[in-house]
């Protein structure tokens, strides 16, 4: 993808008041939204229970918790699910943090599938930064531009692997730089949408 003369990255972003959000954090959010994690917090008991049955559904999965940092022993996870024991403040965090793991290194093929669609990819809208704080001589004309990524594999790679420094130098070197000259304009945004 990209290629030519690379222009500097966004240091300062906000100086003059323009607001938006790294477009690679927006992205992630679209992704986990897709992944459709437990919507219940893990801090009430259906929201741990159907945590814990996801982590522990197969022996595949309870390696995969242990490798994502849930450590604790098949019996400690015997008394949480049967209520004789609560999980401390930390492990909450632990199993939280396993759960959105595993969570993603399992829908990540499928979603690598949806979104490259064989080859045709899909359309990813790019919805300018917020410039209404900026004063009118320091605005820029940015405006909302498409388009259409072929390749997501280093991209879900890098979100299933919850590298937010690795997917943001992907989004950015392959995919916003496909924008042509005025890239750096779309480093940050308002929003990006895209359907799967």
């Amino acid at each position: 993808m990209g290629g030519g003369v690379v222009p500097e990255r966004v240091i300062d972003f906000g100086k003059f008041g323009a607001r938006g959000v790294k477009g690679h954090e927006l992205v992630a959010r679209q992704l986990d939204e897709l992944a459709g994690f437990v919507v219940t917090p893990v801090e009430q008991r259906r929201g741990l229970m159907a945590r814990l049955n996801y982590l522990t559904r197969s022996e595949h999965a309870r390696q995969a918790a242990r490798a994502a940092g849930l450590t604790v022993t098949d019996r400690t996870i015997r008394a949480w699910r049967e209520g004789k024991r609560a999980p401390s403040h930390r492990n909450l965090e632990r199993i939280e943090s396993a759960y959105r793991a595993v969570r993603r290194q399992n829908v990540a093929r499928y979603l690598l599938n949806r979104l490259n669609r064989q080859g045709r990819g899909t359309r990813v809208e790019f919805h300018p930064l917020n410039q209404s704080q900026v004063a009118r001589p320091l605005q820029r004309v940015v405006e909302y531009r498409h388009l259409n990524v072929r390749r997501w594999d280093r991209i879900i790679g890098a979100w299933a692997a919850d590298d937010h420094a690795g997917m943001d130098d992907i989004w950015v070197g392959e995919v916003v730089q496909d924008l042509g000259s005025q890239w750096g304009q779309y480093e940050y945004v308002s929003s990006i949408g895209f359907s799967a």
